[in-house]
């Protein structure tokens, strides 16, 4: 009985530091793979003279987040203001696309104050910030 105490007490124990390295790593991966989309779409822009207009033309359509959920793309050309991302001030965070992913929730809103937004991982500031969307 001593032994299984102490068996359920280092569970206790171990089970949350698990889960969060599990969601640090899988935060880290959605960080590590928006930053080579944009080096791709960079590289995109460069040869076309313009952003794509959706993922299908660099061949990432089918890359998944980390969680599960297709990476999000929009050219802010190409879709009316009201949807473009904001921050807590409704000032657009990119100027040329948006590129996130919608997180653990699956969810997202434009306005990055929005609670579904929250978990979302961005790419903020034309890509000078790529990170939590709560962290921006």
């Amino acid at each position: 009985m001593i032994v299984t105490a102490i068996l359920a007490t280092l569970a206790a124990i171990a089970v949350p530091m698990i889960s969060e390295y599990a969601r640090r790593a899988r935060t880290a991966r959605a960080i590590q793979e928006i930053r080579l989309l944009q080096g791709e779409i960079t590289a995109f822009e460069i040869e076309a003279g313009g952003p794509p207009a959706d993922l299908s033309e660099i061949d990432r359509t089918g890359l998944k987040d980390p969680w599960g959920h297709p990476y999000q793309y929009q050219r802010l050309d190409l879709v009316p203001k009201g949807r473009w991302r904001k921050d807590k001030f409704l000032v657009p965070i990119n100027s040329t696309y948006d590129l996130w992913s919608m997180g653990p929730d699956g969810e997202s809103a434009a306005p990055l104050t929005a609670k579904k937004s929250q978990d979302d991982i961005i790419r903020a500031n034309d890509g000078s910030f790529v990170g939590r969307a709560s962290s921006y």
